[in-house]
Parts: C-alpha cells; structure tokens; sequence
C-alpha cells in the first residue's frame, strides 16, 4: 500500500493566502502610483514654477505704458491667455492687470480727491496644466510702478456693482467691457470683488461708448442696450467716461426661474394647443414700451408649456381663442429667483363677451366672496373661487359621451335643439307639435374632490297652453364615469 500524503493545503487555505497575496499585491501597487503621481506632481509644479517666472521678467522688462491686457484696462502688450509648452506639456497662461489707486495720495471719489487713480499696477500670472489632472492654477503676483507722474489726465474712472433681487452684493460676476470707439479701444473681461463691485480706474473718456454686459452661471444676464429700431430709447444705454471723473454704474442678476404652464378646463381636464401670450413688468426701452418678456406661445399636444431661464418680474397671460375663466395661483404673480412655477390656465369656450375677476385682500386671494355683476340687460351674483359648469346650447347635435363639446349633448327624442339655438323645443310635425321629448346631456367628470354648492337651472317661463308641469328635471351621479345604468332622480 502507498503512504497517503497529508501535506497539502485545504480550499479556505488556498483563498485566505492569495486574498493574503493581493492585499500585499496591490498595497505595493497603490503605493508605488502615488510615488509617481507625488513626482510627476512635483516635476510639473516645478515646470510653472519656471513658467512663472519667465512671465514676471518678461513683464519687468516692459515699459511701464506697455503693462496691460490687449483691449483691456489697462491696456498693454500681453495676451490675456497664451498657451506654451515645456518637456511636451501643454500649459495655459493667464495673465490679469489691475490699475491700484493708493490712499497715500487720497482716492478716486474720496476725501482727498485723487485725480491720478493709476498710481501703480497689480500683475497676476496663473499656470495651469491643460493635459493633466490639476484642479487649482499656480500663480505669482507682482506690482509694477511708474518711473514718473502717474494716469493719463484725460482718462476717468468707471465702478461697476452688480446685486441680486435682494439688494445683496454678488460676488464672482463676469462683466464684459467692450468700447470700440476709445483710444485705446477695450475688449475683455474681469469679475466683481466681495463686495459685488469691479472699479476701473485709468479708463479712455468716452461719451457712451462703454458697453457693458454682467452675466453668471446659473444667473440671470443684465446688459447696456445701444438705440435701434426694437429700443428706440433703452432704459440702461451704453455709459458714459469723462475725463478726471467717477463714472457708477449698477446691474442686477441673480438665480434664473422657470415656469411650467397647463391649459386645462373646467372640469380640470388638458386642453392642448392653446395660444396665449405672456408678459412681464420689466421695461428695456421706453416710448414705446418694450418688455423683456412680451410674446405670444402656445402649449403641446399635452396642454403644458415650459418657460425656463426666466428672470424674476410680475408676469401676467392672457390667451386667445378661449376664454380665460381662472388661473391658479391668481395671476399676476410674483416670480421668485432660483424657483420654479406651476401656473394653470383654466380655460373655456370663446365668447364674444367675458369678464374675469380677481378678489384679493392684501393681495391674497378670497373665495367665496359674493360678485355681483349689472349692466343694462343683465344681472348676475357669482361666487369667486368656485368652479362651475353651464350648458346653454345643444346645437352641436348628439352622440357625445363625455362632456367636453359645451354644444352637444349624448341622445335626445322629440326635441328641437337646431332651430333656435340655445332653445329647446318640441318637434313641429306639419303644424303640430309631438306629445312629449326628452334631453339626456353627455356625463360630466368633476373629478373626486369637488364639493357642490348649487344645482340650478335658467328656463324662460313656459306657453301656459303646456300646463304647470310641462318642464322636468332628473339628475343622476355615479363614482364613476361608466357605470352599468344610470339611475335619475327628481320629479316623476
């Protein structure tokens, strides 16, 4: 007989040694990459650091005059973003120059007045990898200063502040200066401080020349508009620079809204393709009147319409081929910032003549308060805040199951609904009139949450020939639309 051998490793052995190997494995192998990821780190901030300080010779060399920004203020010789290459790395430099005005020899508008605000330059170059995964720039600053007198005497000052619907600074704005007609010309961008603000001092006198656009991800946009054809006299026109003087300007962005529009009637079911127009408070250019938002737009297929990037304003609609018999919420309305929306639009048949009206207290809406309406030939109470649904024509014919044609009905005998519309008669059969008719209206869905408050009907007083009991009523309800027979109650 062969001698057995034990000497072997079991199943949970074998795993717990190579589960045991893997850990060691990749441990190793995790270190090792961040070895290399620390180095090439370091090789890479190494090269901007390089980078960097070739930029800040390079701008000490220049004169004075040339420290600047192409098309910016100040304006110079530099490109504000330049792309170069070290040990087959892409890198992007981006170079930032700001005038300072000093307080040792007083400020721009301030006590004393300060005539010369360019009392000397901030320079701020910034480094960044394009092919590599760095998050933060590196960058280096330095100040430059003029060997002599500094400004120009002809140039001014142009502060920009930018703040929400709240009155509040918005910090971190872009705001984009563009002057074509100015010597030197302008073209570039900067953004605003903690403060909401972007001073520019040392800027070429322009009568308004200066363009300026303030925008923000997410945010809403606020801009000068030069006079055209659509904005005869704009209410924010292009600013103004005057020599040796301080030119404020101010806009107002913040969080963009939306809103998601329904067209539904009053039994709250879609009613799709619906024009309407909507309109807000605020005005770009005057004489006329021009709206931001001023335009005519119809739902889908499925009643909804969708407004987004809308900024907060009073907006208010009306619709076309309908009647507008409701909204809810109450319109106008106040659009928030960084909200969105829903506004349903109840609407009804068109009709020659329609009124709509809003009872509010404090601009909150009441229900149930009693409106009544006279003219010469009419006379009527309604209810606000209750819905209602009225049939006075029948002449669109029959066949209808669900009510949703306000002029046709589901079967009627013996009734005459074409010859007078709105009126229902019995058939005249050679000069004589049937014994009796019957009307049954399609099935009116009012949902499961509606709560009734009255049943009426308006019928003209009767032929006496017909007797007192010539017109009857019976009504019926069910918890569904389908049920399997309708069962009416009223008068026998």
């Amino acid at each position: 007989m062969l001698p057995v051998n034990k000497k072997a490793f079991s199943l949970v052995e074998a795993v717990v040694a190579i589960a045991v190997f893997l850990l060691f494995a990749l441990g190793i192998y995790g270190g090792t990459q961040l070895v290399f990821k620390i180095v090439y780190s370091s090789r890479i901030r190494i090269l901007e650091t390089g980078i960097l300080n070739e930029e800040i010779e390079l701008i000490r060399n220049l004169s004075f005059h040339d420290v600047g920004v192409i098309n910016g203020s100040p304006s110079g010789l530099l490109n504000r973003n330049t792309t170069t290459t070290r040990n087959n790395v892409d890198f992007l430099v981006t170079r930032t120059v700001r005038n300072i005005d000093d307080a040792y020899d007083g400020t721009v508008g301030g006590d004393p007045q300060d005539l010369a605000p360019a009392d000397y330059k901030l320079v701020d170059v910034s480094v960044i990898c394009v092919s590599c995964d760095q998050r933060e720039p590196l960058s280096m600053q330095t100040y430059v200063a003029p060997k002599f007198l500094e400004g120009d005497p002809a140039h001014g000052a142009l502060f920009i502040e930018v703040f929400d619907a709240n009155v509040q600074p918005v910090q971190g704005a872009t705001v984009h200066i563009l002057s074509t007609s100015t010597d030197p010309t302008y073209d570039f961008t900067d953004t605003t401080d903690n403060d909401g603000m972007l001073r520019l001092v040392d800027m070429a006198e322009g009568l308004g020349t200066y363009h300026v656009t303030v925008s923000k991800t997410g945010y809403t946009t606020d801009s000068t508009l030069t006079i055209s054809d659509t904005t005869p006299n704009p209410t924010k026109p292009p600013v103004s620079v005057m020599a040796q003087d301080v030119t404020e300007v101010s806009f107002s962005i913040d969080l963009t809204s939306s809103i998601s529009i329904e067209t539904i009637n009053s039994l709250c079911s879609v009613v799709p393709n619906v024009s309407f127009s909507a309109r807000g408070t605020k005005i770009l250019s005057t004489d006329p009147d021009v709206y931001k938002v001023d335009d005519v737009y119809a739902t889908d297929g499925s009643g909804a319409y969708t407004f987004s990037s809308l900024e907060w304003d009073d907006y208010g609609f009306a619709v076309s081929s309908y009647d507008l018999i409701g909204t809810i919420p109450d319109v106008p309305f106040a659009l928030n910032p960084g909200v969105t929306q829903p506004i349903q639009l109840v609407v009804g048949p068109d009709t020659a003549h329609s009124l709509l009206v809003m009872v509010s207290d404090s601009g909150q809406p009441i229900a149930n308060a009693q409106v009544h309406v006279t003219s010469t030939s009419f006379d009527e109470n309604i209810l606000s805040g209750v819905g209602s649904v009225r049939q006075t024509d029948w002449s669109g014919g029959s066949g209808q199951d669900l009510f949703t044609d306000t002029t046709q009905y589901w079967t009627g005998s013996g009734v005459d609904v074409l010859s007078s519309p709105g009126d229902v008669t019995l058939i005249d059969v050679a000069g004589s009139y049937v014994a009796n008719g019957t009307l049954e209206s399609s099935i009116i869905d009012v949902g499961t949450q509606a709560q009734y408050v009255s049943l009426e009907w308006e019928s003209l007083a009767q032929p006496v020939e017909a007797g007192p009991d010539a017109l009857r009523f019976q009504i019926a309800s069910s918890v569904s639309s389908s049920p399997a027979s309708w069962e009416y109650l009223g008068p026998d």
